[in-house]
């Protein structure tokens, strides 16, 4: 008897708990339907989107992490995640890549964020022919309660990086990174290849961040995983049919690709260019980035020479 009210109080905190949890989700209707939308595909397809919202953020904290001052949020990393019969990919979408934005001409995709997130998530759909699943945000202070949630997250950083706009400053070697160290990590572009590095960086951070964060180290102690969902749960921005179910499985995709189960890239690059109003762009190179979202449509799995390293 006693054994069963147990169990009973158990499953009621449980249950309780996922549903105050899913409760705590920022959710905006972001997919929505147009004429010439994809149809949809096998597998599954995440846009995931990191801001540079300070929203949250005192004045104190934004000098802290250097971030600036300025008002409003813009794209900071994207990445389309893909998982399903085919494998499961990870690829970055450089924010200066030059698309068309339904309704607003030819420029980086960076700036279909300007007109919000169901336009980011149209222009990507319509340049990539991939039908976007699901939608997850987050933005700088989100992302350092995060990190900080856990205990910080491991990176090893291939050379000496210093970056005073980026309040970055790291020796080379394996180490762990707290969570302003990360900020600043993924947003740096004071590296050789500027915003391929920054892009690099972004994937290397994520898919560590989800093997942390799924470790029995984390999901087994109450100190680090309540925090973890307490600050997962409210500074994600996600769209109005997902749930905290879809993004446990995005992180677990996520961690499959940390461990070397997937691919990891970005779209393959075709040169660089420079355009009247929106300065240097990114163009990418058609036919191996058809080859990329042919694979990612039909959930196969992604040519070697379809993505850039």
């Amino acid at each position: 008897m006693i054994l069963g009210i147990v169990v009973v109080v158990l499953l009621v905190i449980t249950v309780g708990g996922y549903f105050y949890l899913d409760s705590r989700l920022k959710r905006e209707a972001v997919l929505k339907d147009y004429s010439g939308r994809p149809s949809d595909t096998p597998g599954t397809n995440w846009l995931v989107v990191g801001s540079d919202s300070r929203a949250g953020l005192t004045k104190s904290d934004q000098k802290k992490l250097a971030t600036g001052y300025a008002a409003g949020k813009r794209t900071d990393s994207m990445m389309l995640l893909h998982y399903g019969d085919g494998g499961t990919s990870l690829i970055s979408l450089p924010r200066d890549s030059y698309v068309p934005i339904p309704g607003h001409g030819t420029h980086k995709l960076n700036s279909a964020f300007n007109y919000g997130p169901s336009t980011l998530v149209q222009t990507v759909e319509q340049a990539t022919g991939v039908r976007i699943d699901h939608y997850a945000e987050i933005g700088f202070g989100g992302f350092v309660g995060v990190v900080d949630a856990i205990g910080g997250v491991k990176i090893c950083v291939k050379s000496k990086m210093k970056d005073h706009k980026a309040g970055l400053d790291l020796q080379p070697g394996c180490q762990n990174l707290s969570g302003s160290q990360a900020l600043g990590y993924v947003r740096t572009r004071a590296t050789a290849r500027a915003d391929l590095d920054r892009i690099e960086h972004q994937r290397q951070f994520f898919s560590a961040l989800m093997k942390k964060s799924t470790s029995p180290g984390v999901m087994l102690n109450p100190f680090r995983s309540i925090p973890l969902a307490m600050n997962a749960t409210s500074n994600f921005l996600v769209d109005d049919n997902d749930h905290l179910y879809d993004l446990v499985r995005m992180m677990w995709a996520m961690k499959g690709v940390s461990g070397g189960d997937g691919v990891t890239g970005s779209v393959p690059v075709g040169g660089f260019g420079n355009r009247p109003g929106d300065g240097s762009v990114v163009l990418w190179d058609k036919a191996k980035a058809s080859k990329l979202f042919d694979a990612l449509k039909n959930d196969q799995p992604v040519p070697k020479d379809a993505v850039t390293n």
